[in-house]
């Protein structure tokens, strides 16, 4: 029975289809299998002149043409015998007529490997100056925490439980991402961009917890690293426990150990920030009190009376002066006029009027302050009603039956609940 099923297929007339048709039902056919992820051996690694990479990706069994664009070669790695694991998608190319890899990323497997591909990416950095050059303060009370962690329930509990203990409610937004593995590295930056552009974020946290070296890669790669470099808010890395270093620590504006010592380098302490500020305003009072007191000596030592009497012998000598230069042809007339002058003038009277012009205005000015205070207004039967939050009420539809109010009269205030609300005809 299966030889006769067999033979009838076998003698089945083939479906004709153009070769443009078959390569683009073999195209579709491979959107399928979607994004991959295989490793194997690189073989006989060549570069074009526009910068893309060629190579065979082989194993004992099978192997695979594998094409790396060169808008991916800063974030991969194809040496020659060297083991990788190639993250990408299939592709049929119709004018080779073959099946390709069509890698997003080639990252080494192993930790020698693994080493010198983050030692590269350093000396890349380092040439540009990208590595330790700027250090920008983490701000004692941010408006807004942004972090950027994975979907690892521990590191977020870890930075939720320091802000509990040190300010319980404090803004925190949390952008989850991969973390590691392939095409983690896109991720961070993906994931960093978008905690940026949330309004408030004043300061960013990236966390994740321990790991070795191939699975922290992703925080030493170039775009990561360019990424954290360009933030327009601090950054603080905290990737892996104390002894792991990805380049991003280098790079970050502040660098901790551990997620949770992160947390607790950006969250504010709420009863320190409560003393500090008092202490802020007990040396501003003081301040103010010193200099208020070195104001009153100063104006107090002030004789107006011995002041205008030095500047009239002031002028006298001037004048005396100018008489002698004249010489003894010419009668010093002037001299004598300019002195009659000085003497009959009372130099306090100015002065005391002045001030009791000063005196008057301030007076009016006070008088017409108090004409327009709100307690007159109340005085004369006017009350001010507040709602249910405190702000003023203008219209008595900002309130609704059963909400309270405060009345505040002349003198006293009374509370009340709202029964029946009217709006204006």
């Amino acid at each position: 029975m299966t030889l006769k099923l067999f033979d009838e297929e076998n003698r089945q007339a083939p479906r004709r289809v153009t070769l443009v048709r078959l390569a683009g039902e073999i195209a579709r056919a491979l959107v399928g299998v979607g994004r991959i992820a295989v490793e194997g051996e690189v073989y006989r690694p060549r570069v074009s002149r526009g910068g893309w990479t060629f190579f065979t990706l082989r194993d004992r069994a099978a192997q695979m043409e594998v094409v790396l664009p060169s808008s991916a070669a800063k974030r991969s790695r194809a040496v020659d015998g060297e083991r990788v694991c190639v993250t990408g998608k299939l592709q049929w190319a119709n004018e080779q007529g073959r099946l390709q890899l069509l890698a997003d990323e080639v990252v080494p497997v192993g930790a020698g490997a693994v080493a010198e591909l983050i030692a590269e990416t350093r000396r890349r950095l380092e040439a540009e100056g990208l590595l330790g050059v700027r250090q920008r303060p983490v701000p004692v009370l941010p408006a807004l925490i942004g972090v950027v962690c994975g979907a690892d329930a521990a590191v977020r509990r870890d930075i939720e439980s320091v802000v509990a203990a040190r300010f319980p409610g404090y803004p925190v937004v949390f952008e989850e991402t991969t973390v590691s593995g392939p095409g983690a590295s896109l991720s961070i930056v993906e994931a960093l961009r978008s905690v940026v552009d949330v309004p408030g974020v004043d300061v960013v946290i990236l966390a994740r917890g321990g790991g070795d070296g191939p699975s922290l890669l992703p925080w030493s790669t170039e775009e990561v690293c360019r990424a954290v470099a360009a933030c327009p808010v601090p950054v603080v890395s905290a990737i892996g426990h104390e002894s792991d270093r990805p380049l991003c620590d280098e790079v970050a504006d502040l660098r901790c150990g551990t997620p949770s010592i992160a947390a607790a380098a950006v969250v504010p302490h709420r009863e320190e920030l409560a003393a500090r500020f008092d202490r802020c305003l007990v040396s501003a009072g003081a301040s103010l009190a010193a200099r208020f007191g070195e104001a009153q000596r100063r104006t107090g030592s002030v004789d107006p009376g011995q002041a205008l009497g030095a500047t009239i012998e002031r002028a006298e000598l001037r004048l005396e002066r100018g008489g002698q230069r004249i010489g003894d042809c010419h009668p010093s007339r002037q001299l004598r006029m300019c002195r009659q002058r000085l003497a009959g003038v009372d130099w306090r009277r100015p002065l005391g009027e002045i001030i009791g012009r000063a005196k008057g205005r301030l007076a009016a000015d006070g008088r017409h302050l108090e004409a327009l205070s709100p307690r007159r207004t109340l005085e004369r039967g006017y009350a001010v009603v507040s709602g249910p939050t405190g702000e003023v009420l203008r219209f008595a539809t900002d309130v609704t039956p059963g909400d309270g109010i405060e009345i505040e009269l002349a003198e006293g205030a009374l509370s009340a609940s709202v029964t029946q609300v009217k709006s204006a005809q």
